[in-house]
């Protein structure tokens, strides 16, 4: 259950700052906490939230007035919050101060797992599931301004046309059609070079299924289970590689290093607009519940924010 209650203002640690939060985003690791199936890692905070924007009030002097967005290990659904100096970063001229929130959890995992890990490029085919998450439309958009074609699932026809209007070249409606049959005829057979994942259990087999020769499936989301039978043949004969990562339990140099290349890399996209947050819907705090159900509600396209 959430509800509203008074907690003392946390104290920045050394390397940290006191962020007075203006907004938060609200993601499913809050609901998977929420339901007691994903804790926060020693020494977070109890609080949910995994990002925030705002103004730095405390902690490092030099950084002290700055108008920030951040990626946080809990505590965002407050009036304040900690962040490391590392994990802050400038709010975009084009982004909003409120929709920065929106900004650092799933700009932060596309970013780290799609380009890093996966080594997407500028020519090769991508498969994005769930393309109206959060996570979802900013790998469309981030796939797209670097120059690889994507093609996305989502679960409904609003939900695939959402798809195409951030970049997607083909976007399925998984609950009657096959997304494997999409990708080859839209592949000419061949299929696409990257799948990203936020589905896990019996998908992993077809998700292989979409690869092409030296393919990648990046796995970052167990919604359907963590458990899968498949055939290994495929990697094998296709030279294919499985890979995956998770965000919150990293060190705070790590989420530095991936807030330096997100600010070289992907925030001149963010300053000209051509990427955006996509946000769905804005709460007060006292409705955080509300925006709990309506994300579990499977009908939003993008983000939740509370403002605060």
């Amino acid at each position: 259950m959430l509800r509203v209650v008074e907690r003392p203002v946390p104290a920045p640690a050394a390397g940290e700052v006191l962020i007075r939060v203006a907004a938060a985003g609200v993601n499913r690791p809050d609901i998977m906490q929420r339901l007691g199936k994903y804790p926060p890692p020693p020494g977070a905070s109890d609080i949910p939230g995994l990002e925030v924007s705002g103004d730095i009030v405390a902690g490092v002097p030099a950084a002290i007035g700055r108008r920030v967005c951040a990626l946080v290990s809990g505590g965002g659904y407050a009036e304040y919050c900690v962040a490391p100096i590392e994990q802050c970063l400038p709010i975009p001229a084009a982004v909003t101060t409120t929709h920065a929130a929106a900004v650092p959890e799933t700009f932060f995992t596309v970013w780290t797992n799609l380009f890093e890990r996966a080594g997407l490029a500028a020519g090769e085919g991508v498969l994005v599931h769930g393309g109206t998450s959060g996570i979802g439309t900013t790998a469309i958009q981030l796939a797209r301004a670097r120059g690889a074609s994507v093609l996305a699932t989502a679960g409904s026809d609003d939900k695939t046309e959402a798809c195409r209007r951030l970049g997607a070249v083909r976007a399925v409606n998984y609950r009657n059609e096959d997304f494997v049959a999409a990708v080859k005829g839209a592949t000419g057979g061949d299929g696409v070079d990257v799948v990203l994942d936020i589905v896990g259990g019996d998908y992993l087999q077809r998700n292989l299924e979409c690869l092409r020769m030296h393919g990648r499936l990046v796995q970052i989301g167990l919604i359907a289970g963590s458990k899968s039978a498949i055939d290994l043949r495929a990697v094998l004969q296709r030279r294919l590689t499985i890979t995956g990562s998770t965000l919150r339990p990293r060190t705070v140099a790590e989420k530095g290093a991936i807030a330096r290349a997100l600010e070289r890399e992907v925030w001149p996209l963010l300053e000209n607009g051509e990427v955006k947050p996509i946000v769905h819907a804005e709460y007060p705090l006292a409705r955080a519940a509300d925006a709990h159900r309506d994300l579990e509600s499977g009908h939003v396209i993008g983000k939740l924010v509370l403002v605060i």
